[in-house]
Formats: structure tokens, sequence, C-alpha cells
């Protein structure tokens, strides 16, 4: 039987790379999987619809509450109350590595609305559905770059710390609800963005020699923890964070 049967699940971030990896996974596992992009995430939809899985696109913005409402307002009408969400729209592969007095004030800006308040509004939207059904998963996407204080994005570090500040805070205040939420830190992996950006190549040579797993880390080794956290195989953890980076960071 498969571990996520009717359950709903929305993905932020999910019209490619590393979000559509969780959409493709979730819906392998049984559930119904709202994509959530501002992106068009219909070629993701169409490739779950064909592999047999139940999927709808939603164009969203994640810094929006009337776009997070309506997104919440079409799944609940296609497969009901949301069970699942993933928050993973973030800004990263597009940013330029730079020190930080070269960051500019609205950079700073635009990076933490998107990546720190666009998980917090996302899972007030879908609380009042959660609440509805009696439980909830919400798993929160931070990073490494947090562990370890990378340079370059100061921006983008501070983002991910404040998803763990979230992850953390959230966990007490939803406990009596029956809402769990628990956080992925998540290594540099191969996806679209990072694959064609020159500007990562030194990283990945520096993690690649720091990792005990000696390979790339690829969307699909992040599919495992996803399930667990999704699941029931979880209903005794909150409030955590687990890291997935091939070895490179002990946490």
């Amino acid at each position: 039987m498969k571990r996520l049967n009717n359950k709903v699940a929305i993905v932020t971030g999910a019209a490619q790379g590393i979000g559509a990896a969780y959409a493709k996974g979730l819906a392998q596992q049984g559930a119904k999987v709202v994509l959530a992009d501002l992106a068009d995430p219909s070629a993701a939809v169409a490739e779950i619809i064909a592999a047999g899985g139940q999927a709808i696109g939603c164009k969203v913005d994640v810094t929006n509450s009337e776009s997070l409402d309506a997104m919440v307002k079409q799944t609940e009408a296609e497969f009901g109350p949301v069970e699942i969400l993933v928050n993973n729209a973030a800004i990263f592969a597009a940013l330029e590595l730079k020190p930080f007095w070269e960051i500019s004030e609205d950079e700073w800006d635009l990076v933490m609305r998107v990546n720190a308040r666009g998980p917090f509004q996302c899972t007030k939207a879908v609380l009042p559905s959660m609440r509805k059904l009696g439980r909830g998963k919400i798993i929160n996407i931070a990073s490494g770059t947090f562990l370890r204080g990378a340079p370059m994005f100061c921006h983008y570090v501070a983002s991910k710390g404040a998803v763990v500040g979230q992850t953390r805070a959230l966990a007490t205040e939803l406990a009596n609800d029956n809402i769990l939420v628990n956080c992925l830190l998540v290594g540099l992996t191969e996806s679209e963005g990072v694959k064609n950006n020159a500007q990562f190549d030194k990283a990945k040579n520096s993690t690649l020699g720091s990792r005990v797993i000696k390979r790339a880390m690829e969307p699909e080794d992040l599919l495992g923890p996803i399930y667990f956290l999704a699941s029931e195989d979880s209903d005794f953890m909150t409030g955590q964070c687990i890291n997935v980076d091939g070895g490179a960071i002990n946490y």
C-alpha cells in the first residue's frame, strides 16, 4: 500500500527542480498533489497525471494572502482539506554570490520576503483547512548553509535560519491542533538551477570534498525524508530538523 494514499498535499515552488521532484514523489506515494508556483507548473502536472497520479497546478504568489487563499479554496474544491504542506518556494539559484556589503537593501528584503515570510504566510493560509481535517503535516525546507554560515549570500543564509526558527516556534503553537511542523536542511543539490549556474561550480567541489558519501546530491535523495515527515511514521515528531547532505555536516 502506498504511504500517502488520498492525502492532500500542497508543494510550493513546484514547477521545476526540487519542488517538482517533491510533488512527483508525493503523487507516486498516493497523495493528491497541488503544484503551486509563480511559474507555470503544467509540465510537471502532466507528468504526474501521465504516470497515473492525481495533481493540479495553481499559479500562486507565496507572499500574497489573496493568492494563497485562492489556492486553498481551489485545493479543497478539487481534493478536499489540506493535510500536507511543503514550504519549498524560495529564491536561491537566481542569486548572484557576493559579499554582504554588496547586497542592496532591496535585494535583502526580496529574499527575506519570499524565503522567510512566504512559509509563514503559506502556513497561515492552510491552517483553517488543517484544523477542519483535524490533523496536518507542515514540512519547511531550509538549508545546510545555515549550519555552516556559508559565505557570499548572507541574505539567503539568514532567511533559511529564519525558517528553522519558524519551525520550532510553530511546532509549539500547533501541537494542540495535531499539526506537526518539521524541517529539512538541504545540502547543495543538482537541481536545474544549480546545474545551469557556473557560479556554483566552486561550491560543488568544496561540498563534495566535505561529504562522507562522495557523490553529487540529486533531488531524489530528499524524497525518503519527505515521505517520512508527510506520513504517520513521524506522528510523534515536531519542531525538528533533518539534515540531508551526504554527511558533510553532523547535526
